[in-house]
């Protein structure tokens, strides 16, 4: 890893809210409004673009864990703001609170914590959980 990311520093990615980010399940939709899903994906999207400048041409970020609560509905045609903000780097482990808001407040928030490994060590990994 590259030296630099330090705890502070911010990213943030904005998306409008499209059909297919309505929550649904097996292509049936349940509510036409932003899922989960689909914050959990621009969260985990903002956090990564803090790591982005720091990872080496022989690393990748992986993600660890995700907790999210959702606290507000936003219609097709929002906007949605994502920021995620370095909150605790321990060696190759970096947590960032994450919030999501559209122009009315807070639509979500939570924690994303990423590591950044070896490619090799990935690739390993990942053979050794085929069947």
């Amino acid at each position: 890893m590259k030296p630099g990311m330090e705890v502070g520093q911010t990213a943030t990615i904005t998306a409008q809210v499209t059909e297919d980010m309505f929550a649904q399940f097996e292509g049936n939709v349940v509510h036409e409004a932003y899922s989960t899903v689909s914050m959990v994906y621009h969260m985990e999207w903002a956090a990564r673009q803090i790591i982005l400048p720091y990872i080496e041409d022989h690393e990748e970020g992986i993600g660890a864990a995700v907790s999210v609560k959702h606290v507000a509905p936003t219609a097709v045609g929002t906007n949605v703001y994502v920021t995620a903000t370095l909150t605790e780097l321990k060696n190759n482990v970096i947590i960032t609170e994450v919030e999501a808001k559209n122009d009315k407040g807070v639509i979500g928030a939570g924690k994303v914590t990423q590591a950044i490994l070896p490619k090799e060590e990935i690739h390993k990994k990942l053979a050794e959980s085929d069947n």
